[in-house]
């Protein structure tokens, strides 16, 4: 995340100026026949849940699987012939570089996209193919904060004009014309729209074309517990560099805001609310299983918060919007995990087993209730010790499960230790 002074360097024309309504609209002229109109559809889970008629902005289906297309071209599209003969750069985690890749592709552009090594190989795949032989893919450093040094560097030394994900008035407008599109598609405004937030530029362009052209709107901004970075910037009246991140949620895990999005988002009164990212696995489930959808971890954020910390009333309409769709098939294995875990189904044990016959049957016997399950077991017998130590994961089917299972624990006669899931020890294991 770049301050005022780098994008104000490397990103030529930007005008410093708040957004309002007007850009917004004009943003939507400029991106007829470029972006998807994205489906909006109620979603029956969700509503049968919460009373109210849940609605979906799919913007998993838009190009690029994310809204990112929008802002990236909006700012593209309005800069001068030198500067997009100079070329452009960015950083992203994986979705604005795919909506820059395919905005250079459609207006001639050269483009490079800096991305951490954590970016999973699908988003670096799919920047490649949508921008062709406009773009290239440049892998460095291990977290976005690497990535956008290298890219600003790259813009001042090359001229390339730097398109922020999220700092920058005209990325800000371009994705702000999601609001535009689902009220037309709704032909009202909704009592309560559900955004995700990572540096902002999202949740500030909706919020401020619908303070002005339907005030009465409640807005809700969810950031994922590891990467709060919008609600500590609201709570200190600037933006502040998190010191811990969970990355997890690759897509909205930012550790500052944008100096832009901040006042915008502060302006329009946006209700902030975070949720834990197990919960974010659990909704992405869901969305699997039940309503057939693919999202990444930061597409699940907005309808993981519905029945879950966000109270709507019954027979309100409650849009949210579901942006991004890129989620590496290889991830889940540890969403369901994540998943377990967070609805405490899953535990993890060091268990201290003597080294003689039949010490594992007293554990199974003693421990175990005939509906646990073993899922992990590692343990490495000492020839030269009494003991040996093993690291037990277990599954149980149903929560309320767990007091019984550490009641035998406790009553077994071997030295078992719970690993506690807050603990630092605990990030080895998923």
């Amino acid at each position: 995340m770049q301050g005022s002074s780098s994008v104000a360097r490397s990103t030529p024309g930007t005008d410093r100026r708040a957004v309002d309504a007007a850009a917004v609209d004009e943003a939507v002229k400029r991106l007829d026949g470029v972006a998807v109109r994205t489906p909006l559809q109620r979603n029956l889970r969700l509503s049968e849940r919460t009373g109210a008629q849940v609605w979906l902005k799919r913007e998993d289906l838009q190009i690029g699987r994310s809204y990112k297309l929008r802002g990236a071209y909006n700012l593209i599209a309005q800069l001068g012939d030198d500067h997009k003969s100079a070329g452009v750069v960015c950083a992203s985690a994986g979705n604005h570089g795919q909506g820059l890749a395919y905005s250079c592709h459609i207006l001639g552009v050269h483009g490079k996209v800096f991305v951490p090594r954590t970016t999973p190989r699908q988003k670096r795949d799919r920047i490649a193919a949508l921008g062709g032989k406009q773009i290239q893919v440049i892998v460095t450093g291990d977290t976005y904060d690497d990535a956008a040094a290298a890219a600003l560097a790259e813009g001042e030394a090359t001229g390339a004009s730097m398109v922020p994900a999220f700092d920058d008035p005209r990325t800000v407008a371009g994705q702000g014309t999601v609001a535009v599109e689902l009220v037309d598609q709704l032909d009202r405004a909704p009592d309560v729209l559900v955004v995700p937030v990572g540096g902002g530029g999202l949740v500030a362009g909706v919020a401020t074309w619908l303070t002005e052209r339907y005030p009465g709107v409640r807005i809700v901004g969810v950031e994922p517990a590891g990467a709060a970075s919008m609600a500590a910037a609201v709570e200190a009246g600037e933006p502040v560099t998190l010191p811990h991140l969970d990355s997890f949620v690759d897509g909205a895990a930012v550790r500052r805001v944008g100096d832009v999005t901040l006042p915008l988002v502060a302006k329009a009164g946006v209700e902030l609310m975070s949720v834990p990212e197990g919960l974010v696995c659990s909704e992405m489930l869901e969305l699997y299983q039940t309503d057939g959808l693919i999202a990444e971890p930061a597409g699940a954020l907005s309808t993981s918060a519905l029945g879950n910390g966000l109270d709507v009333r019954p027979g309100e309409t409650v849009v949210c919007l579901l942006s991004g769709g890129n989620n590496d098939v290889s991830r889940y294995g540890e969403i369901l995990e994540r998943s377990l875990v967070h609805e405490g189904l899953k535990h993890y044990f060091l268990v201290t087993f003597p080294q003689e016959p039949g010490a594992l049957r007293t554990f199974l016997d003693e421990a175990l209730g005939p509906d646990d399950d073993i899922t992990l077991f590692e343990y490495v017998k000492r020839n030269n010790r009494e003991t040996g130590v093993a690291l037990v994961g277990i599954e149980i089917s149903r929560s309320d499960d767990l007091d019984g299972l550490l009641t035998r624990m406790d009553t077994a006669p071997l030295e078992i230790e719970r690993i506690n899931p807050n603990s630092p020890e605990f990030r080895y294991l998923i």
